[in-house]
């Protein structure tokens, strides 16, 4: 049993997030977590809410409630659309936490002791309407690189260059709206990340595994230009990790917090701290994940994010835990994505367009959304969200393949034989080769599910469920049953076997429907297959099972046309 600690990119606290969001990291985790877990895997699977920086206390202003409660309020929205999607985190932590507060003291007083942190003396904005500092993402204006006029100080999210606040052309507040500003000294502190270069460029170089985008977004950002920039670890907020060399303070720094990138993804190893805490566990029950000294040698780490989040995790996570000089496991595998657009848009959080996570599943049960995400997932482009292609995957592959070969054979069952598997009858030919297409489907699944190849892996499940549609077509036990009923005893009776098989091996991508079929097939074992000629005999002669509800209903013309003016792009 080999062991794999999994974190997804997590998510900012600032409102419910959409469904671009959660297929550019959560969704593939979960899956990926779920695959693992089913093949007898030891997973550690980790998650939280990123609670500092602008963003925070911006959407705190916004809804007028003291920043600590908004965002208290918001990890249990967040926590609990997580769960209305069955995402298996082990722990779902905040980036407020106390082990996040003391681990990134912590390592920012290595950095400093390892000479990696210098102080500069900078020219910030400053709002006269706020009366205060305007960092990063408490500015908007025009992007200079590509003209979008809702740019933020810190990045474009429309081109995803990174910016200075000083880079925008027309900059405002996004507090106050107001122009009235001015550039002002003060000083904040900077990771020295071109003394990394070369180390950086090593680790990369080593990830000969890594996707084409993770390591061409990487390399870019280290190469371009005069090569990879010393970053600001500090910002002037109210709302954040106070900044402290460990447990001292830091001279000169009073009244600033660390800023959001430096933090986040540190969360990441404090998740675990709080993992261990929330289960009544000791330091070494989490350090044996995160600290090579202590375990976490034999563990394969695996991240998953949007593309505009890999620099930071190829780049700034690295240089600090690399810099801190402590043996802090790095990651092995960086699993990237690029973007899900809406409907001839682009989906935002920020502007309000597009499906949202608590909205969808109103709408739908999980499972569907699960589904034609993770069949769409945008791994080697761009892909985009319509309202036609979800209702015609949604039809075509749940509820045609897989949940109209569930009906078709447990009620013909019933009606002929019973709610018990029916005996009689001996394989043939045609069941041989069922056993050998199912047996070369399932292998071809696992390898594009253990090289994290979503799409594929979505391709390569339909696949097996058509086989077993094409089975039943062929043999037509409803015909057979009029000359020879042993014979269609035994079709019945290995298409019975299929629908658990089903189940079992679609777990990851449709938790709650494959856990319905078992349920109703009255399966107990529920162990990943290792042999399809055995899988298809598990259920024997006289196991009683139950005719399941309808496992997915097809979307009618209707709702989708009512969806498609409900959700036409702007969140109220």
């Amino acid at each position: 049993m080999a062991r794999h600690l999994i974190t997804s990119a997590i998510p900012y606290i600032n409102g419910i997030k959409h469904l671009g969001n959660l297929v550019g990291s959560q969704l593939p985790a979960d899956l990926y977590a779920r695959y693992l877990r089913a093949r007898g895997n030891e997973v550690m699977f980790l998650c939280a809410t990123d609670e500092h920086g602008t963003p925070a206390e911006l959407a705190a202003a916004k809804a007028g409630k003291p920043v600590a409660d908004y965002c208290a309020e918001m990890h249990a929205v967040q926590s609990e659309i997580a769960q209305g999607f069955r995402l298996s985190f082990d722990h779902f932590g905040r980036s407020s936490s106390p082990q996040n507060h003391k681990l990134t003291q912590h390592l920012a007083g290595r950095l400093a002791d390892a000479g990696l942190i210098r102080e500069v003396s900078e020219k910030q904005v400053y709002s006269h309407a706020d009366k205060r500092f305007l960092p990063d993402r408490y500015i908007e204006g025009t992007c200079p690189n590509c003209g979008y006029d809702k740019a933020r100080g810190d990045q474009c999210e429309n081109c995803t260059k990174q910016l200075d606040p000083t880079d925008l052309i027309d900059a405002r507040s996004a507090i106050s709206g107001s122009t009235d500003l001015e550039v002002r000294e003060t000083k904040h502190l900077y990771l020295r990340q071109s003394d990394m270069r070369g180390k950086l460029q090593e680790w990369i170089d080593s990830k000969t595994d890594w996707p084409i985008l993770t390591t061409s977004i990487a390399k870019k950002w280290l190469n371009d230009g005069d090569g990879l920039q010393d970053r600001g670890i500090t910002r002037d907020l109210d709302w954040g990790i106070p900044v402290k060399k460990g447990e001292e303070n830091w001279p000169g720094m009073e009244g600033k917090v660390f800023y959001v990138w430096f933090d986040a993804p540190i969360e990441y190893i404090a998740c675990a701290g709080e993992w261990a805490e929330a289960h009544g566990k000791t330091d070494a029950d989490w350090e044996r994940w995160w600290r090579t000294e202590k375990g976490a040698d034999d563990v394969r780490y695996t991240q998953f994010m949007g593309k505009d989040n890999v620099p930071f995790h190829t780049l700034s996570f690295p240089a600090t835990i690399l810099g801190s000089g402590e043996d802090w496991k790095l990651v092995d595998y960086i699993k990237s994505f690029n973007y899900l657009n809406y409907d001839g848009g682009q989906f935002s959080t920020s502007q309000g367009r597009g499906v949202f996570m608590d909205q969808a599943l109103e709408i739908l049960p999980a499972d569907y959304w699960r589904w034609w995400l993770l069949s769409h997932a945008p791994e080697s482009s761009d892909s985009e969200f319509t309202w036609e292609n979800f209702q015609g995957s949604v039809n075509k592959d749940l509820a045609d393949v897989l949940g109209n070969f569930a009906s078709r054979v447990t009620k013909f069952c019933r009606s002929k034989f019973s709610e018990a598997v029916p005996a009689g009858g001996t394989p043939g030919a045609r069941e041989e080769q069922l056993v050998a297409d199912l047996e070369k489907g399932l292998r071809d699944y696992e390898a594009h599910m253990d090289a994290i190849e979503v799409r594929k892996s979505a391709a390569a499940l339909r696949a097996l469920w058509v086989l077993g549609n094409e089975y039943l077509q062929d043999v037509a036990p409803w015909t057979t049953f009029k000359e020879d009923p042993d014979a269609a005893a035994m079709q019945i009776r290995i298409a019975l076997n299929l629908i658990r098989f089903y189940a079992v091996i679609s777990s990851p991508f449709i938790p709650d429907a494959s856990a319905q079929l078992l349920t109703a097939m009255h399966a107990e074992d529920a162990d990943w297959p290792t042999d399809v000629a055995s899988t298809v005999e598990v259920l024997a002669a006289g196991h009683v099972f139950s005719v399941p509800e309808v496992t997915f209903r097809k979307i009618s013309d209707e709702e989708r046309v009512g969806w498609q003016e409900q959700f036409a792009g702007v969140r109220s």
